[in-house]
């Protein structure tokens, strides 16, 4: 399946930008890439298309390389500015055990701090590693790089020296990642790192890459209230206007005036993370192991039981049609769309399982491929059911009572307290799955709980090693403990009148904003914005209704580009759940809009709370 939106946009600037910008008849070059512009590469071009192009082989930039002094090189790296940051942050999370974190994380570190280095390293010797360098950065060069290249030898043989401007990962085609994991602990711990300052301007200077990479010059508005979220907002424009000046196409064509970018912080909906999603991509990734969006199994059936590892991405068609879907509905699609890849083939099967697919692909080798892929989605929806059948459906029931204020049957809820006990007092239910429920209590109370009856909830669930995820809530202003009050209460909700499922009823705030700033009904006043807006006009961009059973309908970049977009930043991680809000927006106004979301990473409920947990650690004196 091709590239779509923004991994389209982000992987033809690439290729036209750096690629083929070098590329001449009958000669082959060598791709360099680090770390993270190996992870933009890999996330939206492929092989065979960077091959296709005169580079006759792609290699890290930190491993040890063969000198190929005929053939030019084509550097794609990024600044080391940034990663100085990230590796700062690192230290800070002294909560984790930091040998742990620097064995993990030592050879990203390492290789992103000699990106340059190594770039200078392969040119410093009398015989070269390539014949000539062509420097392309992800994002804007400091001067002082500059000038040590400039010292360097390497200065004698580059034929080019550009900055690209996409510092961000096209995590999908509507979804992008600024690919920092600690920026929850940057911007709400109460212990202030040296590095916040650096951090939020690399961050701005990535969200203005993104903006650049779009062609888009959009409004900026934040949300009220948390100083960070103007801060990073004032840093964004500044840095847009720079963009611009070098630009000035940016934000030019039909209704391009009407894009805006919204900025808020994780503390507007701390619900949406940590509610049980059964959603399938949402459900899949809270529920299962899958780390790096890479999805492990044992095949089943007849024959020998095998270990399978499945990349679960948008070159799977599947994925993208199932993904979005309630996981009520993803088995019977599944079973239908097999049914109707069988019939297409004329080939029998009575029942599309698992065990009829072995036997299926014993019979018919030719369509491995395409009878291991629905083998693939029906096994990770077992696998998610078979979860939600030991312990969650009685739980999710509780969550959705929590969160919406109301039982199925729209009546308000009346004893909280009595709907919670029976979870906290089983022991069969997980540590963090009591947390979750701990945690929609008090939000479900508005200005929060009594300390002594947080204590009390604290012992019953037997989770004392874990409190502190609670009340580190309160750094992102959330209303935790009655009396110390932040002053802040979640906003007024949109009525929602299209049916749903019984489990699935809460419907992430974001999706609220993203519908109201479409429609030019966002609060001016709660969102204000750094300049004045272009005025909107509304009547051609009404937002409809788009829930569950319905999946994105991919369009080529250039059909995007004509219409505005609302890009939306969440300081802190973004969820799967509020991922999907940005299709179903972006669908419900039938492609007039393109909605983008995104953030410093992507969120799953146990690495949310994980990341709340670090809040109150104090930074490590070593580093």
């Amino acid at each position: 399946m091709a590239p779509s939106g923004l991994k389209a946009v982000v992987g033809e600037k690439i290729l036209n930008g750096v690629i083929k910008s070098v590329k001449k008849d009958g000669e082959w070059k060598v791709l360099i890439v680090d770390h993270m512009s190996m992870r933009i590469l890999s996330s939206c071009c492929k092989m065979s298309d960077i091959l296709a192009e005169g580079v006759t082989i792609v290699e890290d930039i930190n491993k040890r390389r063969e000198p190929i002094s005929s053939l030019e090189a084509i550097y794609l790296i990024s600044p080391v500015e940034k990663v100085i940051c990230l590796l700062c942050s690192f230290c800070y999370l002294s909560y984790f055990n930091i040998s742990h974190i620097q064995n993990l994380f030592n050879n990203i570190l390492f290789f992103e701090l000699q990106s340059v280095h190594a770039l200078i390293n392969d040119f410093k010797d009398t015989a070269f590693t390539y014949k000539a360098a062509h420097i392309f950065f992800t994002d804007t060069c400091p001067d002082g790089l500059f000038a040590e290249i400039g010292r360097s030898r390497v200065a004698k043989v580059v034929k080019t020296l550009k900055e690209i401007n996409v510092a961000f990962l096209p995590y999908e085609s509507q979804v992008f990642s600024v690919d920092d994991p600690t920026s929850l602990y940057s911007f709400y711990s109460l212990k202030p790192t040296v590095e916040r300052d650096k951090m939020m301007e690399n961050l701005a200077e990535q969200i203005a890459t993104l903006c650049d990479t779009l062609k888009e010059y959009p409004a900026i508005r934040y949300r009220k209230g948390p100083e960070e979220n103007a801060r990073l907002a004032d840093e964004v424009y500044q840095r847009l206007n720079a963009h611009k000046a070098d630009n000035p196409s940016m934000g030019e064509g039909a209704d391009k005036a009407r894009s805006q970018l919204l900025i808020v912080d994780r503390g507007f909906d701390p619900i949406s993370p940590i509610l049980h999603e059964l959603t399938f991509q949402a459900m899949a990734y809270d529920l299962l192991d899958i780390k790096q969006d890479i999805y492990n199994y044992k095949t089943t059936g007849i024959g020998d039981v095998k270990d399978r590892e499945v990349l679960l991405d948008e070159d799977d068609e599947l994925w993208v049609q199932l993904r979005h879907m309630h996981i009520a509905d993803v088995t019977k699609k599944v079973t239908e769309l097999l049914r109707n890849f069988c019939e297409s083939k004329r080939m029998c099967t009575d029942n599309a399982n698992i065990k009829d697919l072995s036997l299926m692909l014993k019979k018919m080798p030719q369509y491995q491929k395409e009878l291991s892929n629905y083998s693939t989605h029906l096994h990770l929806a077992e696998a998610c059911m078979k979860k939600f059948k030991a312990s969650l459906d009685k739980l999710c029931e509780v969550e959705q009572d929590l969160a919406m204020g109301t039982n199925a049957e729209g009546e308000p809820l009346k004893d909280a307290m009595k709907s919670i006990v029976p979870v906290l007092l089983n022991n069969e239910i997980e540590a963090y799955d009591k947390i979750r429920i701990i945690l929609l209590y008090i939000f479900h109370k508005k200005k929060g709980i009594g300390e002594e009856n947080l204590a009390k909830l604290i012992q019953h669930a037997n989770i004392q090693a874990d409190s502190n995820i609670i009340t580190n809530l309160q750094n992102l202003g959330c209303n935790i403990i009655e009396g110390r009050s932040a002053g802040v209460t979640l906003p007024e909700r949109k009525t929602r009148t299209e049916s749903t499922y019984q489990l699935s009823r809460w419907t992430p705030i974001i999706k609220d904003v993203m519908e109201n700033a479409i429609e030019d009904k966002l609060d001016r006043k709660q969102w204000p914005f750094i300049s004045d807006p272009a005025p909107i006009n509304t009547t051609q961009t009404a937002v409809s209704s788009a829930r569950f059973g319905h999946w994105h309908k991919n369009k080529s970049p250039t059909e995007y580009r004509s219409g505005p977009r609302l890009i939306i930043f969440v300081i802190g991680g973004v969820s799967h759940s509020e991922m999907r809000s940005a299709y179903e927006v972006t669908r419900a106004t039938d492609g007039k809009w393109e909605v983008l979301i995104g953030s410093s990473h992507i969120l799953t409920p146990t690495s949310f709370l994980n990341d709340l947990k670090s809040l109150d650690q104090v930074p490590n004196p070593d580093c």
